[in-house]
């Protein structure tokens, strides 16, 4: 029998599944969904928008975009028709708009048995941690515990991509209050997704966490990622997101003193 597919949400988990009996064909899916453009028809198009976000925005050649993002998830056409596929997503903003995406791609494979492996649940204080701090035991248990989805929840995935692609708000929190196993927190992270499309970006939800750190004469980045990761753990971003959202709001703090 084949062993399934485990398709991760970074190189860390990676990591920390090296060595268990169970993980043996993995890829690794190394995007940032959650911010620049998701556009085009097809998906040549997308990634050709994407190369570009990339290439200007974090320093990285279109060549190693293309190997160690595009060529990792173009495996997945290649798969069996009937293959098994575990997908390791935790619950933040960041982790499941990359899962809606994937969803959208998988669910025109219908024989594909398609399961969803959760992080371990933790404090609700450190309620978006993830996989980070996971033991062997945990991230064993998250496996054996694993979900399928239903078409129902492939369908839900396929239609949460297209509103939040489409930056349909009304869309997004309609289809948060769906009832799926496969989508835990969903209406939290659908509402904080809303909360980051304001027209002003001072009213949005991430900028505005970020002044408050500010305002409160924390300047050191470092610090302020730590705390922003903590108080708006929901988000999921990592601090290549921080740092655009803490230059920008440093500027204009400077420009109106």
């Amino acid at each position: 029998m084949t062993p399934p597919l485990h398709l991760l949400n970074g190189d860390q988990l990676a990591y920390q599944l090296q060595g268990a009996s169970y993980f043996q064909t993995h890829l690794v899916f190394r995007e940032a969904l959650i911010v620049g453009p998701v556009g085009g028809t097809t998906l040549v198009e997308f990634w050709k928008l994407r190369t570009e976000f990339i290439t200007s925005s974090y320093g990285v050649t279109a060549e190693e975009y293309n190997q160690k993002t595009i060529s990792e998830i173009e495996r997945l056409h290649s798969l069996p028709e009937d293959a098994e596929i575990c997908l390791w997503f935790e619950d933040d903003l960041f982790c499941q708009i990359n899962l809606w995406f994937l969803l959208s791609m998988l669910v025109e494979k219908p024989r594909l048995r398609i399961y969803r492996v959760f992080p371990p649940d933790a404090p609700t204080e450190k309620r978006w941690r993830g996989f980070a701090k996971a033991s062997p035991e945990e991230l064993e248990l998250g496996y054996m515990e694993k979900v399928l989805f239903a078409p129902t929840d492939l369908e839900l995935g396929q239609k949460l991509w297209s509103a939040y692609r489409q930056g349909d708000e009304l869309g997004l929190l309609e289809l948060s209050k769906s009832q799926s196993i496969c989508f835990r927190k969903l209406e939290e992270v659908c509402h904080a997704q809303v909360d980051r499309l304001k027209i002003d970006p001072l009213q949005r939800r991430p900028e505005k966490a970020i002044l408050k750190i500010l305002e409160d004469g924390i300047t050191d980045f470092d610090k302020v990622f730590a705390l922003f990761s903590d108080r708006e753990g929901i988000y999921g971003y990592g601090d290549l997101q921080v740092k655009v959202l803490f230059d920008y709001l440093v500027r204009i703090k400077q420009h109106l003193t």
